[in-house]
């Protein structure tokens, strides 16, 4: 029954409420003998330098990228049971949520291999830049698709 192939239940969201993610996280799937989650938080430093302050602004076309995203993560790995992503905009501070990726089948390796996909998917086509303001008070725009 492991190899029965139906269609990935899919949710994504662009939040700007660090209180979304209690929604994204109970939402179990019977048949997911693997669960496996990443979480891209706000850290405290980049590159050897102290960030104090953390914005990430979208552009208007971001939900439908990260639909679009999901959808294709899913068909290339057609053993997702469920699949769950969600980036946050907006000012956030560190140990804030910036990015979250859950994947749900029935075994581990598949669940690792779309997770990761995911992410990187993610990471390099999600249209969302992210400013960071030092303790210096410097600035700089990264990870701009």
């Amino acid at each position: 029954m492991d190899d029965v192939s139906t269609a990935p239940a899919i949710y994504t969201a662009i939040h700007t409420d660090q209180g979304a993610l209690a929604e994204l996280t109970a939402m179990p799937d019977a048949a997911a003998g693997a669960v496996v989650t990443f979480a891209g938080v706000v850290r405290d430093h980049d590159e050897g330098r102290t960030v104090i302050e953390l914005e990430y602004e979208g552009h208007p076309s971001a939900p439908e990228v990260l639909a679009r995203i999901a959808a294709e993560v899913a068909a290339r790995h057609p053993a997702v049971l469920t699949l769950r992503v969600a980036h946050w905009v907006g000012e956030l501070t560190i140990g804030d949520h910036a990015l979250y990726a859950e994947i749900g089948a029935a075994h581990r390796a598949e669940a690792f291999a779309a997770c990761s996909d995911l992410v990187e998917t993610v990471k390099a086509e999600l249209p969302i830049w992210k400013r960071q303001v030092f303790d210096d008070g410097t600035d700089e725009w990264v990870n701009c698709p």
